[in-house]
């Protein structure tokens, strides 16, 4: 693997943030409890991630504790990354996961630097946060309070049912800024969910997740995403999925259609002929070549079923792409437009930077990863 080859000291330019250099790497574990799996403890340098101001992605700033994810989610669109460390972006992205150890110390010092804006940080963007490995190292509680201490809004994106360990935290940490919840379910059927997402939490425990984070205050957005076709896009499919969502007591929901870029699509097209080899040549059909998004004219179809059940259940929502790439998406951190001013009135100033509406509730703002895929 290139970052265990590298020589001390010598930066390599194509490895993901806080392993350019072999110091990083603190030492590989492997445990019983986790079985199959195996964690490389990095030291990383940086913890705050800066998104270039013309990529689609409608956040300026994230914080990754983890790279690859036991999730295992065969759509996963961060796959990829796990490329540039010399592992592959199937099996080695769901079982070689990289820890930030000190991510939680490094965000500390770069948020105390006078140059922080203050702007909303996104958490979720590439891997999950509430990992199973999460279990293990405990990093997201040490990162919500820096963010806290610092007045940094933010928010979270998830499948991980051990958000529930920080509801109290993060109930506390709204009173101080404003703070989003967005939980992705994107599979009802249960045999589905299993076998397309097999290390991922079951759909009833995200929906009583999503229910916990709604007692705790939160005006949580649900992912329905991605909606595959064929397997997930029926009326009775998407009726069942709104109506559960309502009931878990989620207020938004943003859906969209199946995104296969290209370090995913031979890993979902594999578990397709595997699982579903009666589906190929559709699925072929409708992502010839290198294409990575369904075709126009099955996400206006896919629209025309879901829009109108969603008025049905009484839920706010709207499709991935039904605004500009980069613009803001609901319940997910937003780009700010100019610099937000930490001052006495602290608290204040974050609300209105991000148009947070009261204290005490924490509401999803606009502003995610629609243009480019989450999960």
């Amino acid at each position: 693997m290139r970052w265990q080859g590298q020589e001390l000291g010598v930066p390599d330019a194509a490895a993901l943030p806080g392993l350019e250099r072999i110091d990083g790497l603190v030492r590989t574990v492997t445990t019983p409890e986790f079985a199959g799996m195996t964690f490389h403890e990095v030291m990383c340098k940086s913890a705050l991630n800066h998104v270039p101001g013309a990529s689609a992605m409608p956040f300026d700033w994230t914080v990754n504790p983890y790279r690859g994810c036991s999730h295992a989610c065969v759509y996963c669109f961060a796959r990829g990354t796990h490329e540039y460390l010399d592992l592959d972006a199937g099996r080695d992205f769901d079982s070689q996961i990289v820890v930030k150890v000190n991510v939680a110390d490094v965000l500390r010092k770069e948020l105390r630097r006078g140059s922080w804006r203050h702007d909303p940080v996104m958490l979720g963007t590439n891997t999950d946060p509430y990992q199973r490995a999460e279990g293990r190292y405990r990093l997201m509680p040490e990162i919500v309070a820096a963010l806290t201490e610092s007045g940094t809004p933010f928010s979270i994106l998830t499948k991980g049912t051990l958000l529930r360990r920080d509801l109290p935290q993060l109930a506390e940490a709204a009173r101080e800024v404003p703070v989003s919840i967005a939980m992705s379910i994107a599979m009802f059927d249960d045999p589905l969910q299993r076998l397309i997402e097999p290390g991922a939490p079951s759909t009833a425990a995200r929906l009583e997740t999503v229910a916990a984070a709604a007692e705790a205050g939160f005006a949580v957005t649900v992912f329905l995403m991605p909606i595959a076709p064929h397997l997930s896009d029926s009326i009775p499919a998407i009726d069942d999925a709104l109506a559960r969502i309502r009931a878990a007591g989620a207020r938004r929901v943003v859906y969209g259609a199946l995104h296969l870029r290209p370090g995913v699509k031979p890993w979902f097209m594999q578990w397709l002929r595997r699982e579903h080899p009666e589906l190929v040549s559709s699925y072929l059909g409708l992502y010839p070549g290198a294409s990575a998004q369904a075709p126009k004219a099955y996400r206006a179809w896919l629209a025309k079923r879901v829009r109108p059940l969603m008025r049905v259940h009484g839920l706010d929502g709207r499709a991935e792409d039904d605004t500009p790439r980069g613009d803001a998406v609901p319940g997910l951190a937003a780009r700010t437009a100019s610099p937000v001013v930490i001052t006495s009135r602290g608290r204040a100033a974050a609300r209105a930077a991000t148009r947070e509406p009261s204290p005490g509730v924490a509401r999803p703002r606009s502003d995610a990863t629609a243009g480019d895929r989450l999960f």
